[in-house]
């Protein structure tokens, strides 16, 4: 007689290699600062953080089905959380971006008690309205500059490091950080059991309910998670930035409409999406960026050609047509037959 012996397997050969890539890209990123120029630091550390904002965006999006187009909100407060934090209390900065997490999830545990009563439209018209009153309350902070903004003190950059190499370093080394920790968390987090209710709820939200799962707590602790990331991202491109102003802090240009542009380019709901996306976007901005007005013109003439081509994004085609996955989260059921060796009676 056979036995039949079923398992689970995350890893395919695909994901074994795409682990194995990303493992020799994560050495010569952490290597750069040696090879690299400082302007390539510079655009290498600003490519981290929009990977990890997309990424953050895709598991609220493209996994928890929650559009929300105020994700500039949770960015401005991480940034106001650094210049605060750090010229009001003379919290260090790096300690400040690690501050800036826990207190940006403890505001969205109210916001999304109110937003949650909205649906669809609604909801991602409330986190935009959201994102506004943000901006308001903001420009009404006069030790913080008010509507014109405030730079944050050269004592405070100092402080960071003694020359300005190795601040520059620093910051770099803490976006690639930040990048890595965003993306293990959720990878961590696809690969258990909340997961596989966020994939379940992701194909189809009325089946994932029907069958057990509670898919408004899920939303919700996906919701407060991305609030926690967004604003630790948000302190760090403020510390890089050097300045901060309410338009630039909330901007739903630049926080959220690129956002969501890479998403949908590289593949919602994938996690290799945002980083596909993130590097076609700055392909296209180094590029065109010469061309003026035409850039964000052509841009968009990308996004529409893209959505009717591959509506799942470009990720999601190569993904469907051949079956690839670089990191390993989709559950595979193995059969696995084993002789098993019964005994006669004579």
């Amino acid at each position: 007689m056979s036995q039949i012996k079923i398992q689970v397997e995350h890893a395919t050969r695909s994901s074994w290699i795409g682990v194995a890539i990303i493992a020799i890209a994560l050495v010569v990123f952490v290597l750069a600062p040696f090879w690299g120029e400082r302007q390539t630091l510079r655009l290498l550390a600003e490519i981290f953080t929009f990977v990890a904002l997309a990424s953050l965006w895709n598991l609220l999006a493209g996994y928890a089905g929650l559009v929300s187009v105020g994700q500039q909100a949770f960015v401005g407060l991480g940034g106001y959380l650094l210049f605060a934090l750090a010229m009001l209390l003379d919290v260090h900065p790096i300690a400040a971006i690690l501050i800036a997490g826990p207190v940006a999830a403890a505001v969205a545990i109210p916001v999304a008690a109110l937003i949650f009563r909205l649906r669809g439209a609604y909801f991602a018209i409330g986190t935009w309205v959201v994102a506004e009153v943000f901006r308001l309350l903001a420009s009404q902070i006069s030790v913080l500059g008010g509507g014109s903004g405030i730079s944050l003190p050269a004592a405070m950059v100092i402080s960071m490091a003694p020359s300005r190499q190795l601040r520059e370093f620093e910051i770099y080394w803490l976006a690639l950080a930040l990048t890595v920790a965003v993306l293990g968390a959720i990878v961590a987090l696809l690969r258990s059991r909340h997961g596989l209710a966020l994939t379940a709820i992701r194909d189809n939200e009325e089946a994932a309910r029907s069958t057990g799962i509670d898919v408004t707590r899920i939303k919700f602790i996906v919701y407060v998670l991305t609030a926690f990331g967004t604003a630790m991202i948000g302190a760090l491109i403020f510390l890089q930035k050097l300045r901060i102003s309410p338009d630039t802090a909330f901007s739903v240009n630049d926080w959220t409409a690129f956002v969501i542009f890479i998403t949908v380019i590289g593949g919602i709901g994938r996690i290799e999406g945002p980083i596909i996306g993130t590097i076609i976007f700055f392909m296209l901005r180094q590029t065109l960026a010469d061309l003026g007005s035409l850039y964000l013109l052509m841009m968009g003439a990308v996004a529409i050609v893209v959505m009717l081509w591959a509506p799942k994004g470009l990720w999601g085609l190569i993904a469907e047509r051949y079956g690839w996955q670089v990191l390993p989260l989709q559950r595979r059921l193995v059969l696995a037959p084993q002789a098993k060796e019964t005994g006669r009676k004579p």
